[in-house]
């Protein structure tokens, strides 16, 4: 049978995949597993839990599901309503709660929605502790009574406690900045305009009227055309734009051109590392950063650590290592300093920093690196497993040696579906494409 938890907690379509029962048992097994729900009989504790979600209309009966099933597992539950992931993350370790529950699909459309569980202090779930709570899933339980149900109290007012964590990393202010801020109407709506407008910027906020059903249709970080009109329309500085759950961030220059994550990641490292606060000069990314981004880093001092495709592989070099600044092409940054999980609010108020202090437009600042031109091709229908198969390794031996510095080659198994992805950087996008196209030939003959 497929394994429950995906890359990012456990999705699927609300109602049909992802149902109230199964949103139940999975928070009356995530109880026992993180909040050690059973010992209240020995300790006369009852664990704690916080619970958040984004505001898609399914996340209200998921919501109802989640907190039932934990408090009647003798759970006390702090009910935060509509706030980001790395909000939710956030006051997990802040209010002391054994365990967190964000419920969102992040940048997925409405009907879609998921389950998200987070360790004490704060942090995502290992692979491991995920299994555990699946292999939990429909045991009997024992429940308990009386004293030892859990109680349930709504705690809206804890998102000023998030706010004013954020704006308390920054130095300085925002003043003088005229910004534009897509929420993606979603779970960033109403706390990120409060807190640029309350750093100091003149903000636009587009994308924040959410009715449950329109998150991320036609807006947010995967929607940026929006965001681009507006700024340009407006004469605004830049513009900044979530995801639905607003773990993610990307910008807008004044002109419109794309800020990405690799662009936002090299600017915030080029500053950090110049006040000496990057710890060990180095940043952490992703296998799919672009090129561009590791030889502007290597011209800078900086030192490029990488891992597989995933916010939490980051995350985990990042702890295991002792870096502070990591991240991926996506937006998803992560500033381990002051967050535990990536954070589009925290990362868009640095960002915007970094553009005040300095006095240098945003588009200026993206020119630390300039990107190589990517091709990626999606190879479907072939046996994923074959992707080291001796024709493939010596094709992509050839075109490494073909490309030198100047170019990457990139060959990964779909995690979810029957194919390969092939990615090629080159100095040229013409380049690029020629030998892509020559590699996903090779996989097309020789992983069937």
């Amino acid at each position: 049978m497929a394994r429950l938890f995906g890359t990012d907690g456990v999705r699927g379509v609300a109602g049909r995949d992802l149902t109230a029962e199964l949103a139940m048992d999975l928070s009356v097994a995530a109880a026992h597993v993180l909040g050690d729900a059973g010992a209240f009989a020995a300790t006369g504790r009852r664990p704690v839990a916080v619970v958040g979600r984004d505001p898609r209309a399914s996340g209200e009966f998921l919501e109802a599901a989640v907190v039932a099933g934990l408090a009647a597992s003798g759970v006390d539950v702090l009910r935060l309503g509509v706030l980001p992931t790395p909000a939710v993350a956030h006051l997990t370790a802040a209010l002391g709660a054994d365990l967190g529950v964000m419920l969102s699909a992040s940048h997925n459309p409405a009907p879609d929605n998921g389950i998200k569980f987070l360790a004490r202090g704060g942090f995502k779930l290992s692979d491991a502790v995920e299994d555990e709570i699946e292999r939990r899933l429909g045991e009997e339980w024992s429940f308990p009574v009386g004293s030892g149900v859990g109680r349930v109290r709504d705690a809206y007012g804890e998102a000023d406690r998030y706010i004013s964590h954020v704006l308390a990393t920054m130095t300085g202010s925002l003043d003088g900045l005229n910004i534009v801020v897509d929420c993606a109407h979603g779970a960033a709506h109403m706390v990120a305009p409060e807190a640029l407008v309350r750093a100091g910027a003149r903000v636009e906020a587009i994308g924040a009227r959410p009715d449950g059903l329109n998150i991320n249709a036609g807006h947010g970080s995967t929607h940026l055309d929006k965001l681009q009109q507006v700024v340009i329309s407006r004469g605004a500085d830049l513009g900044v734009a979530y995801d639905g759950d607003a773990d993610r961030c990307l910008a807008v220059d004044h002109t419109g051109a794309i800020i990405d994550g690799d662009h936002i990641m090299a600017i915030l490292a080029a500053a950090m590392h110049g006040e000496g606060t990057l710890a060990k000069d180095t940043v952490v990314a992703t296998v799919m950063s672009n090129l561009g981004f590791k030889l502007a880093m290597r011209d800078a001092g900086i030192t490029v650590v990488e891992t597989a495709v995933g916010d939490r592989y980051v995350l985990e070099r990042m702890k295991s290592d002792g870096y502070n600044l990591g991240g991926e092409q996506s937006g998803h940054v992560i500033m381990l300093d002051h967050a535990t999980t990536g954070d589009g609010l925290l990362t868009s108020l640095h960002l915007l920093g970094v553009v005040a202090k300095s006095g240098v437009p945003l588009k200026e600042l993206a020119a630390v690196m300039t990107p190589l031109p990517q091709i990626l091709i999606n190879v479907k229908d072939v046996d994923k497993g074959k992707a080291s198969v001796p024709e493939l390794v010596a094709a992509v031996a050839e075109a490494e040696a073909e490309l030198g510095e100047t170019g990457r080659v990139l060959i990964r198994p779909s995690g979810t579906e029957p194919m390969i992805r092939v990615m090629v950087e080159a100095a040229s996008e013409e380049h690029a494409t020629q030998v892509a196209g020559r590699l996903a030939d090779v996989v097309r003959t020789a992983c069937v």
